[in-house]
């Protein structure tokens, strides 16, 4: 090109140089460009931005929460060039949109690098707070504020902190920070200097800072607490924490054990104090007496407290001698002093087995004092059971008669149908066993034994009966008048003669003469024949009146027999 074309360009070279310059203006759109501060009018700053053009932006743009725009004419700042030229010839600029997109690639990176980022609250929104994250807005969750619920945010706005970003998305522009999980790494940091500081029976200072159903939690240091177990509060039983210690209360606890994985700590007051389990077995002795007071009462028992720290159990089988199946609130009560008896101790396992009935007279040794074996008592019949009868000997007390105790000539089973509950009757005391706690009587023992009236009868002896009853298989007898045995006369033992084996032919109240034909004392079965007797009879005078071959007919010598008896009885 020549100096002259030079000097005076052609119209297709000024184009080239227009559309060249648009170009180079177009590359400044979208992005961050520094510009000068030119002037300030009012609320407004002027902002040179290159290429002969200025922008407007408002001062505010420039403030930060809790600061306010600080900016002079000849300062230079970062703005983001929206367009170069608008309908007025003047760029579209901005100061915010300026430090968002520097402040997104700062925080990318950060977030990628997971480290911590600094931020300000500077705004209550639904469901939480808005922080400024140095040009980029971010949410902070209510539940993120801090490790403990917070009422009063105030203290926390405008005021620059470290977050921890959670959740992150620039093409939708949302940023999720956390203030609470800076604070638990913090804590946990702390904590963990503090704790190795910390040795196992090391005694420290602490404030209760919380307590519950099962402990209390006590600080140690700021930020470091251990567990005090409602347990390890006292040597006595301890219903509640809230019985021995209150919150804010400063006291002195041991460590009891710390955990080198989760770094909890195990706190004790009681292990502050001498054992007193320690030597206890000496102290307490089984067999010996001492009075205690009730601290507990279950089901299955009351706790009694000998002194502080020891405390043994009666078991609800060692409370009373004669009450059964009772709950153990119906003999004592909470706080009642009592007199207890040591049956036990097991001091590797912190155990006393007391007794409250051994402190008391034994009721069953008394009785067996007072009515010995072969007794006759009186009482009323508390109950029938399948087995026997429960008679009343005080209004605690009762006697077993076993159903084989009820009558002589009856079964046990027959017996008891004449009983009822409430009918008096008399007994005989036949054991009292004071360690079992059994009284058994009998009623048929208050009468003789019909065996005894019979003496020394034996088999092949004739006895006189008495006829009792008549039955279709047979008849009832009584040997010897009313005090002897009842046994059964069967059918074909009522005569020699077949025609004469019919039970009608006997009324009650007949006296007949019968030979024992068995007898067994121990099961107390007597065996009684009428046709045993007479075939006896028969056999005895054919031996002293003839013989089968004197000539002399049955009939003979059986008068003649008679005839003897006859003479005899003249």
């Amino acid at each position: 090109m020549s100096a002259t074309e030079t000097m005076n360009p052609t119209r297709d070279a000024f184009a080239e140089m227009l559309e060249a310059s648009l170009v180079d203006r177009a590359d400044f759109e979208e992005t961050v460009v520094k510009g000068i501060v030119t002037a300030i009018e009012k609320d407004v700053a002027v902002i040179d931005v290159g290429l002969k053009t200025e922008g407007r932006v408002a001062l505010k743009e420039f403030s930060t929460p809790g600061k306010p725009a600080d900016l002079k004419v000849g300062d230079t700042v970062d703005v983001f060039v929206e367009r170069i030229e608008n309908a007025q010839g003047e760029a579209v600029v901005s100061r915010e949109k300026a430090r968002r997109e520097e402040a997104w690639d700062r925080l990318d990176k950060q977030f990628e690098d997971s480290d911590r980022v600094e931020g300000v609250i500077f705004n209550r929104v639904k469901g939480g707070f808005t922080v400024d994250l140095g040009g980029a807005v971010a949410f902070l969750p209510g539940s993120q504020v801090d490790i403990r619920p917070v009422r009063d945010a105030g203290p926390l706005m405008n005021i620059p902190q470290p977050f921890r970003i959670l959740k992150m998305d620039k093409r939708r522009g949302n940023i999720v920070v956390s203030r609470r999980s800076v604070l638990e790494e913090d804590r946990a940091e702390h904590r963990q200097e503090v704790v190795r500081e910390l040795n196992e029976g090391d005694e420290r200072d602490g404030v209760v800072k919380n307590i519950t159903d099962y402990g209390a939690f006590v600080e140690l240091a700021p930020g470091v607490d251990g567990l005090l177990h409602v347990t390890d509060m006292s040597w006595s039983r301890v219903n509640h924490p809230s019985e021995v210690l209150n919150v804010n209360d400063t006291m002195r606890v041991k460590i009891i054990k710390i955990n080198p994985e989760t770094h909890r700590i195990s706190l004790g007051i009681k292990q502050l104090q001498p054992d007193p389990w320690q030597g206890v077995a000496v102290k307490y002795p089984v067999g010996g007496n001492f009075s205690g007071k009730v601290t507990n009462i279950t089901d299955y028992g009351a706790f009694v407290e000998l002194e502080d720290g020891i405390e043994g159990l009666v078991h609800v089988s060692e409370m009373s001698w004669v009450k059964k199946n009772v709950h153990p609130g119906k003999i004592v009560s909470t706080s009642q002093q009592v007199d207890v008896m040591v049956l036990e101790v097991d001091e590797s396992k912190r155990r006393v087995s007391l007794g409250l009935k051994q402190c008391m007279d034994n009721p069953w040794q008394s009785f067996a004092e007072e009515h010995p074996v072969g007794s006759i008592i009186e009482g009323e019949v508390k109950n029938i059971t399948e087995f026997g009868l429960f008679v009343g000997l005080t209004d605690e007390m009762d006697g077993m008669v076993h159903l084989s105790d009820l009558d002589w000539s009856q079964s046990g089973e027959d017996a008891i149908k004449d009983y009822q509950k409430g009918q008096t009757v008399q007994a005989k005391v036949l054991d009292v066993d004071p360690e079992k706690e059994r009284i058994s009587l009998g009623i048929k023992q208050v009468g003789s034994d019909p065996m005894e009236a019979i003496g020394e009868l034996n088999r092949g002896d004739d006895v006189t009966c008495t006829v009792t009853a008549i039955e279709t298989g047979g008849i009832e007898v009584q040997v010897s008048g009313d005090g002897g045995p009842k046994a059964f006369i069967r059918k074909s033992d009522l005569s020699k003669d077949r025609g004469e084996q019919r039970p009608d032919r006997f009324a009650v109240g007949d006296k007949i003469d019968a030979r024992v034909t068995g007898m067994d004392r121990a099961t107390r079965r007597l065996s009684l024949s009428i046709k045993a007797r007479e075939v006896a009879e028969e056999k005895e005078a054919v031996q002293q009146f003839g013989s089968a071959d004197s000539g002399a007919s049955l009939g003979d010598i059986l008068g003649a027999a008679l005839k003897e008896g006859g003479n005899k009885d003249s």
